[in-house]
């Protein structure tokens, strides 16, 4: 979310940034359908509280624009089966929910077309506007790989240089890892929720995960990932939210001769500094004119992105033979 709040701050004039709440991705796991409403309006106003700005960002639902849903069918029809099972996120997340650890059982018993297949719709999210650039994590670039032989296969078929390969963006720290299990992402779907700090977290909150954050018994302060995560990764926490940039090696440089509670404690105070502010605008954009702004909001960045989509599908299914809108 730094990530993209620098970008919008470094764009010109000329420049499009659009930010898509993919809550179609969210189905691939059936949803209560208040429960998804309510998390998309949740994912919007956090969006806004950490600084998009509406005058310079496009933001909408991704359901709202039909067209991304129909660029993906048409993807489909080019998509390698082979290339698809090769890729690991819905592997990770079958085994997750399979305590037996099986994965051809849960393949077998659990896959569904739109956890194999979401890939593609991810393609299109970014094909159907044509964007250059794509700001993701770590664990997204092996996703902008497959959207980029989504581009290959469609030109190659239809014999047409119509899609646009995006390049991908990582930020410098890539991932964050989890604070129970440093082997792992921190991520919102953990069911352990002292795994992970929200950006809407109360400072109160962000201390008593930190300060219970699973490190070692060695009680000193060293940067050595491989053997040293849970340490490291607060280092590397610390580092990414101080105000000047510096690296992990040079936090714990910084702290020799210091134990790890002094090390969580700097932690703890280096990000919630970095997330100070966020909470609270956060629970009064939800609030501001009892939740109308958000939808006002949304509204006028779906009508930007249809128009926006729709250029490109025009040329697409010119190129493959269907019909257009009138």
């Amino acid at each position: 979310m730094r990530q993209w709040k620098r970008l919008q701050d470094m764009a010109g004039d000329e420049d499009k940034l659009i930010f898509s709440i993919v809550d179609l991705h969210a189905i691939t796991m059936p949803q209560d359908a208040e429960t998804l409403r309510s998390h998309r309006r949740v994912m919007l106003a956090a969006l806004l509280a950490i600084g998009l700005d509406p005058q310079k960002s496009t933001l909408f639902y991704q359901s709202s624009v039909m067209q991304h849903s129909e660029l993906m069918w048409i993807l489909s029809c080019t998509a390698s089966m082979g290339y698809l099972s090769r890729m690991t996120q819905y592997k990770s997340k079958l085994l997750a929910e399979n305590k037996a650890g099986n994965l051809d059982e849960a393949i077998s018993s659990r896959l569904k077309l739109g956890l194999f297949s979401y890939p593609v719709l991810q393609a299109a999210d970014i094909l159907v506007h044509r964007a250059t650039h794509v700001p993701v994590g770590d664990d997204q670039k092996q996703h902008l790989e497959f959207a980029r032989e989504c581009v290959t296969n469609f030109n190659h078929t239809y014999n047409q240089e119509l899609l646009i390969s995006p390049e991908t963006i990582t930020a410098p720290s890539p991932r964050v890892m989890s604070l129970r299990d440093p082997s792992q992402k921190m991520s919102k779907s953990s069911p352990n929720e002292r795994s992970r700090i929200l950006i809407t977290s109360t400072p109160k909150d962000i201390w008593q995960l930190i300060m219970s954050a699973v490190t070692d018994n060695l009680n000193m302060v060293t940067y050595e990932p491989r053997e040293r995560p849970g340490v490291a990764n607060l280092l590397e926490l610390t580092a990414q939210c101080s105000p000047e940039p510096t690296t992990p090696a040079d936090v714990a440089d910084s702290l020799m001769g210091a134990k790890l509670g002094d090390l969580k404690a700097r932690c703890a105070e280096a990000v919630t500094a970095e997330l100070s502010g966020i909470r609270e605008r956060y629970t009064e954009l939800l609030r501001r004119q009892g939740g109308k702004y958000l939808d006002d909001i949304e509204a006028a960045g779906a009508e930007v992105a249809r128009r926006n989509a729709e250029e490109t599908m025009r040329l697409v299914r010119d190129a493959v033979g269907l019909a257009s809108l009138k």
